[in-house]
């Protein structure tokens, strides 16, 4: 279980438009980096909404705001385009990344157990440690509260 103060693990994963997105490299910019369920549904397009309404915020910050989830590209896209999102959409489809960071994890609904992203965000120092976890996250204020602490960070 990844804790607050751990180097956050890096990754390469694609992005929309034929891009990579490696997490190193991304360096000493802090990255917002936030695993949801699915594209497209009412809470994660809630998420990438909140998100994308404080993109400019963080941008002059100088973070980057990531979301990943094991959608496909063509889904992230179609995603991204149907809602106007600004923020970076990385697909994890081989789930490697989100057993990494500890967010794959079995699920309970109407009894039935099954295997799914864990909505969290980590907040990743320009240095590559993981200065913040929200796990579980609830979506309504919750952009802001990741917005709040990285102004605390910088």
């Amino acid at each position: 279980m990844l804790r607050k103060g751990d180097f956050a693990p890096d990754f390469e994963l694609p992005t929309a438009g034929g891009n990579t997105l490696n997490l190193s490299a991304l360096k000493p910019a802090p990255v917002a980096l936030y695993f949801y369920p699915k594209d497209d549904t009412s809470g994660c397009t809630k998420e990438a909404l909140a998100f994308t309404a404080l993109a400019s915020q963080f941008e002059a910050a100088g973070a980057c705001v990531v979301g990943v989830s094991p959608d496909s590209i063509a889904s992230h896209e179609k995603f991204a385009e149907k809602h106007g999102l600004s923020v970076i959409l990385a697909a994890d489809t081989d789930k490697h990344v989100v057993q990494a960071y500890g967010v794959w994890v079995e699920k309970s609904m109407y009894g039935r157990k099954y295997m799914g992203v864990e909505r969290a965000t980590f907040l990743i120092d320009g240095e590559g440690r993981i200065a913040e976890i929200w796990r579980k996250v609830k979506v309504p204020g919750h952009a802001d509260a990741v917005f709040a602490a990285l102004e605390a960070l910088i």
